[in-house]
């Protein structure tokens, strides 16, 4: 066995029958044997279903191996699930956190499994009517606004992030992964990051549960799609600036049509209108109505940065496709993104 297929292994198995002897000492009402099976997808922290006497669950665990300080957080994960058990945010329960690596070789937990839908492309072909699709996107505006507004004292989650001005700090940050994975110089890119760079708004104080992702497939609704019954990875949550969220799935929703798994779909050339579903104006009016204010200033520069940030990320994955050390045979065509997305980000800030 070769060394990739042997970590492929510690990946993708479990020794079942040591998990279910501990999950029955640690978990409430928890009984074995058990079946574990991966669930196919990109997720960074591989994911099982778990079948047991006592039921189904989910399992959330790290990688195994040595891994960057800050990567694959579970533990964070399952805290910001905990915290919010008793909000108006739509989560699975949590039952148990496991920071013993010798159980099954790195960190995991275990929640409940949602029986819910997933849709991966934006336009909702599967939707039975317009105006499911429209109640659908309304569903999700409430629920990013369920998470804006979740009060960080009672849960306690105000130490969660870092305080100060979050846009700086991202702005900061991606600039310098950005150039220190640059292949060959992006013109749109220095231009997009030269503009948010003497654009920065001032902090105007705003700070909430930042989910980092927040997207259509990374909710799942009931099996009559007329409710989210829970918001899915939170691995890049953290206190932070509630428009970044909001700004990110607008992005979102100018990127081409996919219907793909683990590729972001948007609604690029076709009539939103038609299909019932609204308008980006109109989405972020309802979300400032949700939220209690009368418009959102600079939107420009929150949509651009939005662009600024896919466009670093997708950098990176280029670089390390270049280096040899992409985990996905795809990733060296991500390097392709980055000047579209730089463009269409330029083209957003520059054309007020």
């Amino acid at each position: 066995m070769t060394a990739a297929t042997a970590k492929a292994k510690a990946v993708d198995q479990l020794d079942e029958e040591k998990l279910a002897s501990y999950l029955e000492q640690h978990v409430d009402g928890f009984k074995g044997p058990l079946t574990a099976t991966k669930f196919a997808g990109g997720q960074s922290n591989p994911t099982f279903k778990i079948e047991a006497q006592s039921g189904v669950y989910v399992l959330r665990r790290q990688p195994p191996g040595k891994l960057l300080k800050s990567a694959h957080a579970v533990d964070r994960e399952y805290r910001i699930l905990n915290a919010l058990q008793d909000t108006d945010v739509p989560v699975a329960q949590v039952y148990h956190l496991c920071e013993d690596r010798d159980v099954i070789g790195s960190m995991f937990y275990l929640m409940e499994f949602c029986d819910g839908l997933i849709h991966w492309d934006a336009a909702l072909k599967n939707a039975a009517s317009n105006e499911q699709r429209g109640a659908m996107y309304d569903e999700m505006n409430r629920v990013l606004a369920a998470i804006h507004s979740v009060d960080l004292e009672k849960t306690g989650l105000s130490d969660y992030g870092k305080p100060g001005n979050y846009f700086q700090r991202q702005f900061e940050r991606w600039s310098a992964q950005y150039k220190a994975s640059e292949l060959q110089p992006i013109p749109e890119m220095d231009q997009l990051i030269q503009w948010l760079g003497d654009n920065l708004p001032e902090d105007d104080g705003k700070v909430s549960i930042v989910h980092g992702d927040f997207r259509l497939d990374n909710l799942m609704f009931d099996q009559g799609n007329n409710k989210v019954i829970a918001v899915l990875d939170w691995e890049l949550s953290t206190l932070g600036h509630p428009y970044a969220d909001l700004a990110y799935q607008c992005m979102g929703l100018r990127l081409p049509v996919s219907d793909k798994p683990n590729t972001l779909s948007g609604l690029m050339g076709l009539d939103a209108a038609a299909l019932g579903i609204p308008s980006e104006k109109e989405y972020v009016a309802k979300y400032c109505q949700r939220m209690g204010i009368s418009e959102i200033e600079n939107w420009n520069f929150y949509l651009g940065f939005s662009f600024f940030r896919l466009a670093a990320i997708a950098q990176g994955v280029a670089k390390r496709a270049a280096d040899g050390n992409a985990s996905n045979k795809a990733a060296g065509s991500v390097g392709a993104m980055v000047q579209p997305l730089a463009s269409t980000g330029l083209n957003i800030v520059t054309n007020q």
